[in-house]
């Protein structure tokens, strides 16, 4: 995995929710564990991306904004998404959004060099930044821009799969019409959260139809129908796909206590996600994985606990639920935050069992009608059949 302290330094200032002590956090707990002195586990260093990659995705004029952020007018940053309340102007901006798309692009590299089998960037995730536009907390979109190294490369079919529970808006847009890129995002309705987008029928552009899935979850779905949505779309999709390498967000603001949103998952239910795409990876990608962060506010007692089950998963040595959190880290996160209530097990205490579509469609439930429209909406384009 891609890792330097320096990841640390995308930092919007105090207050903002995407504060940089939720991936310390996250790594120091991976730590207490071990996960990083695993045998096959390698930290490896890895460049700020370049203008020649960040362009892969965006704009020149941008990039060159980003880069000059400290001397433009506030009307200039705002042209370009920055300087404002999501996505405020810090010192060292442009430096510090290019570490992060270069340790993603490290990440991307390991896996299709056959150097490892697994990647992952947990600073990364930064799924919302447009071509030309900074949005919602992210600068430069590292995801897309590992997915369009990967093509550079000479990939032909690249699955993204975006469990945050917002819409992976900014990487649907980079390929909609690039049919060698599957995007799925399972995530909130966008009637009830930002950006707003994300319908199951915004399916693709011309020649790409069927390249973007969405399924959007009512306000108020938790793990059995989170993951019962998840094995009606995502699997069936991979397989017919077959993708060469699959690459995942796992923002975990879908858990019930993520401030910012309104899904209602447990550690445990999220778990099981990474769980699933890790397997997923080896059914349908021939065990080619690269994962990385997201959104996640809740910065002690739900971020780190996610994120180091997702790193254990990918290092092959899934951490159990019940296992107690090192006291170490627990003193640390005492120090670090001044939170005193602090959780001490890898559990919520929850052991979801989802129905399983094959089980029959409920028209009556909000969240089977979700799926069932984001059938219709793409499987055909797929050889699939909608109906259970």
């Amino acid at each position: 995995m891609p890792w330097d302290d320096c990841l640390l330094e995308y930092d919007f200032g105090h207050d903002h929710p995407l504060a940089p002590v939720r991936v310390e956090l996250t790594m120091a707990l991976a730590r207490s564990f071990g996960l990083l002195d695993l045998p096959g586990v390698d930290v490896v260093a890895f460049r700020p991306a370049d203008g020649d990659l960040l362009e892969l995705v965006h704009s020149a004029e941008y990039v060159g904004a980003v880069r000059h952020s400290a001397s433009v007018t506030h009307a200039e940053r705002v042209r370009f998404g920055f300087g404002t309340e999501d996505n405020p102007y810090f010192p060292g901006m442009h430096e510090a959004s290019a570490r992060i798309v270069g340790a993603s692009v490290a990440a991307a590299r390991q896996v299709w060099s056959g150097a490892s089998e697994h990647a992952v960037n947990i600073a990364g995730g930064l799924h919302h930044a447009m071509r030309s536009r900074a949005s919602g907390f992210c600068v430069y979109n590292d995801p897309a821009i590992a997915i369009a190294w990967l093509l550079a490369q000479g990939a032909q079919r690249v699955a993204y799969v975006d469990v945050d529970v917002h819409h992976g808006d900014g990487v649907q847009a980079a390929f909609w019409d690039d049919p060698r890129v599957l995007t799925i995002s399972l995530h909130e309705h966008p009637r009830t959260l930002f950006p707003g987008t994300g319908l199951p029928e915004e399916s693709g552009g011309a020649g790409a139809q069927g390249s973007a899935v969405n399924v959007a979850l009512p306000a108020g779905t938790g793990d059995e129908m989170w993951l019962r949505a998840f094995d009606a779309v995502v699997p069936p999709l991979l397989r017919a796909f077959e993708p060469e390498v699959l690459v995942t967000q796992h923002g975990c603001d879908t858990h019930a206590l993520d401030p910012l949103a309104h899904l209602l998952l447990t550690v445990d239910g999220q778990r099981a996600a990474a769980e699933r795409l890790h397997g997923l990876a080896h059914e349908a990608a021939s065990g080619r994985w690269v994962a990385f962060g997201g959104g996640g506010y809740e910065t002690v007692n739900v971020v780190p606990r996610a994120w180091t089950h997702l790193l254990a998963e990918a290092a092959g040595q899934p951490i159990a639920p019940a296992s107690a959190v090192p006291s170490g880290w627990l003193a640390f996160a005492r120090q670090v935050t001044g939170r005193t209530d602090v959780v001490s097990v890898m559990t919520d205490g929850h052991r979801p069992v989802p129905r399983p579509w094959s089980a029959g469609y409920d028209p009556a439930d909000p969240v089977d009608r979700a799926v069932m429209l984001t059938r219709r909406s793409v499987f055909p384009s797929h050889g699939l059949y909608p109906e259970p």
